[in-house]
């Protein structure tokens, strides 16, 4: 168990914030980064070509270090959606082959196969919410010949539930299917074993879990595919780059592995450095710690709001960095309106009242959570 880390976080004694699903907050450390990265640019003689690759480098080695992978599978995107495009973009389909998606996932990764359907003459297959919440078996099950991929994320973006992606990804290959994730609801808090689970593309955002920058992002990208098409046909992503004065020798090839999918300007002097901030503390701290120390909590407040009429996940069918609450009748409508009144910050997706902690968060902020649930219910 990690003890409370709030004093590496700007939030004030009187907010209780559970809401890192939302958006994760930077740590002063990650803050301080990103205001050397504005100065730096406001100074711009002290930019040298160099820092144009050294940070950015940097950030991709420590991602690379997280999901243990190496920084030639990695990939600096600005965004999901941009990761999830990329991987529509270099995954063959062809018509009658289906297209697995769970209902109710984050549209970011539904549109790209919504147009990949329409393009190609696949079919998009919706796997409906279980009655019980084992979203594993009803994708097992929706698993045949003619499913040529699964875009998934580790765990439902509305109450946690969890996927055992090592059985849905052995199912996957042993059709010949592929496999794209997003995790950004997951990476950072939850451990995700890459050598088991052998993901195509898997896509993160940094901006929740991971503590970082928003318009920031990584993509793993398997060896066999990086050798693909990328989105845009930017300067950086082009072999001999470094060398300014020879930009204008253009060259058909890209720098190794999986950055031809970099994004435009992935050197950004004021993102890139909160990244690396974030990612440093993360592994400091080690994602295998963190999931520990927020499954305690999360199961401390389910069992508490169990006595108030709040129904969750049993611990083994949900992500322990997520709690979703549900009551019988449905939530209040005021809930969250009321919450916000006494600084209790959390979301409603779907029928979930979303509970999403993170290492800032201490004892005090739980006694106030339920005590404000107990007036309200």
């Amino acid at each position: 168990m990690i003890p409370s880390q709030r004093h590496l976080f700007d939030i004030p004694d009187d907010i209780a914030y559970f809401n890192c699903a939302y958006m994760g907050p930077l740590l002063k450390a990650a803050r301080a980064a990103g205001h050397t990265g504005v100065d730096r640019k406001s100074l711009p003689w002290t930019v040298s070509p160099v820092d144009f690759f050294t940070e950015s480098e940097k950030a991709r080695s420590l991602f690379a270090e997280l999901i243990g992978a190496t920084a030639n599978d990695v990939a600096i995107i600005p965004s999901a959606s941009y990761g999830l495009a990329v991987a529509a973009r270099n995954i063959p389909l062809k018509a009658g082959q289906k297209i697995l998606l769970l209902e109710d996932q984050f549209p970011s990764n539904v549109y790209c196969w919504q147009q990949r359907a329409h393009d190609s003459g696949a079919e998009i297959v919706t796997v409906s919410t279980p009655a019980d919440h084992d979203w594993t078996s009803a994708v097992l099950n929706a698993i045949d010949e003619n499913v040529a991929l699964a875009a998934l994320p580790h765990n439902h973006w509305t109450d946690g539930a969890l996927l055992d992606l090592v059985a849905i990804g052995e199912k996957l290959r042993a059709q010949g299917a592929k496999l794209v994730l997003d995790v950004t609801q997951s990476l950072g808090a939850m451990p995700l074993d890459l050598a088991r689970v052998k993901p195509d593309f898997m896509i993160a955002a940094v901006y929740k879990w991971l503590l970082g920058p928003y318009s920031l992002g990584f993509m793993y990208v398997a060896p066999e595919h990086q050798n693909g098409n990328p989105l845009e046909y930017n300067w950086l992503n082009r072999k001999g780059s470094e060398d300014f004065a020879g930009l204008v020798d253009y060259v058909d090839d890209y720098q190794d592995g999986a950055r031809r999918f970099d994004m435009g300007e992935r050197a950004n002097f004021a993102l890139m450095p909160v990244a690396v901030a974030a990612l440093e503390q993360i592994l400091d701290w080690g994602v295998a710690n963190i999931q520990g120390t927020l499954t305690q909590k999360t199961r401390d407040i389910a069992a508490r709001c169990e006595r108030l009429g709040l129904t969750s996940l049993p611990d083994e069918r949900r992500a322990g960095h997520f709690l979703g609450l549900r009551q019988t009748d449905g939530l209040p409508k005021n809930l969250l309106e009321t919450l916000l009144k006494e600084n209790i910050y959390l979301s409603v997706r779907g029928s979930s009242l979303r509970v999403t902690p993170h290492l800032f968060n201490n004892e005090s902020d739980s006694d106030r959570l339920l005590m404000a649930l107990e007036n309200i219910l």
